[in-house]
């Protein structure tokens, strides 16, 4: 690990990372790694942000410093390189061998620095007929199965948002391979490149659903199965306001608590008699239309049910439980979720708010000692007005 001048918080403490500018999973990645403390350093490119929103709101730019570089100039890519030369890790989110093109790609950043982990965010991956192809969240997806399975099955599929590929299918695994590869550099002081494809990770999500398909457990519709809406005591339901609860009572035990709570009898056999199915969900659905949201909720309150209200994004922070956790944070007028997870020794936090491109340039070249990065560097723009956010989503 490359010694760091400058003081870390959490777990990660120490570890510098370079993160080249994109929007989407690469931004969400660096993110999490800086929430756990490492010293992350955005390059951003000359002309603003990639989202049409004001950069002091772009929660995912949190805990970072930016610099400006315009790696098309004669002179950028020789300035990354000497970042690079200091960092323990690069993210970058381009399309196959546009970081070549570039002069920053993998060959050209281990030869500076052969124990650089480089994290290659792409929605197809680094090889394959796609590859060159652009996409986002929802064909990638698509191809891999899970978005078939969500959903209505009276209906087209259900979009869920850009969370199941962007973030989890892809951020998430850039950020486990990225830290296994940081290991195993700091073990054998040889760096590698992680190809971390939003198509490879999001199946891998499904690895359990595979595995009940193979045993006969799961149906390959949407709807039908146990753990897709299709069972009766698993899914969600309209109350007498147009809320809605969500329902998971699966095991015995809290499925009986669940019947007696909301007031059906003659129902314990439906539990594992699929064929009961259909009327059991009409009388929970009856049942449900009786009281609103609220009042369900407060019957609920306390039991092992495994029923919960349905919250809003601006609801869910003042929920007493995830108030008395701190699930969410208010950081410079910002309501958004605290760093996660939690360490017992290193704990993590919001140190800094969103970064503003190129407002941290004299500060890296400082700590990162780069003089370079003081020469010809580009102004940083005005921040523009404030917009509809667009949809971030990995463009590759």
């Amino acid at each position: 690990m490359t010694e760091a001048r400058t003081p870390g918080h959490g777990p990660l403490g120490g570890v510098r990372v370079v993160e080249l500018a994109g929007i989407g999973p690469g931004p969400f990645a660096a993110m999490l790694l800086a929430d756990l403390g490492a010293d992350v350093v955005r390059v951003d490119r000359p002309g603003g942000p990639g989202l049409g929103i004001d950069p002091a709101l772009d929660v995912t730019n949190r805990n970072k410093r930016s610099v400006i570089v315009d790696l098309k100039a004669p002179d950028g890519p020789a300035r990354v390189l000497d970042l690079v030369e200091r960092a323990d890790v690069l993210i970058e989110g381009y399309r196959p061998e546009v970081a070549e093109r570039l002069g920053v790609g993998p060959g050209d950043c281990h030869a500076r620095n052969p124990r650089l982990v480089y994290g290659r965010m792409t929605g197809w991956g680094q090889q394959g007929p796609l590859a060159d192809r652009a996409g986002h969240d929802i064909a990638y997806i698509a191809l891999t199965g899970t978005l078939g399975m969500i959903g209505d099955p009276a209906g087209p599929p259900a979009v869920p948002a850009n969370l199941l590929g962007d973030y989890a299918g892809g951020s998430l695994y850039l950020v486990v391979g990225v830290l296994a590869a940081l290991h195993h550099a700091r073990a054998t002081g040889t760096g590698q490149v992680v190809d971390a494809a939003i198509v490879d990770g999001t199946a891998h999500l499904s690895a359990m659903i595979h595995g009940m398909l193979a045993a006969g457990a799961w149906q390959d519709r949407r709807g039908a199965n146990l753990l897709d809406g299709g069972c009766p005591y698993y899914g969600t339901y309209e109350t007498a306001d147009g809320r809605h609860m969500a329902v998971g009572a699966l095991e015995p035990r809290f499925y009986a608590e669940f019947l007696r709570l909301l007031g059906i009898d003659g129902q314990n056999e439906a539990h594992t008699d699929v064929t009961r199915w259909p009327e059991l969900r009409e009388r929970v659905a009856a049942r449900f239309r009786t009281r609103t949201r609220d009042e369900w909720t407060a019957r609920f309150d306390g039991s092992d049910a495994c029923v919960a209200p349905v919250l809003s994004l601006r609801e869910a922070p003042h929920h007493p439980h995830l108030a008395a956790r701190g699930t969410f944070t208010d950081h410079a007028g910002i309501t958004q979720p605290a760093p996660a997870p939690r360490f017992s020794a290193t704990p993590a936090a919001i140190r800094t708010g969103p970064a503003r491109p190129g407002a941290d340039t004299d500060d890296v070249a400082r700590d990162w000692d780069v003089p370079r990065l003081l020469s010809s560097s580009p102004k940083s723009p005005k921040p523009p007005k404030p917009s509809k956010p667009s949809k971030p989503s990995n463009p590759q």
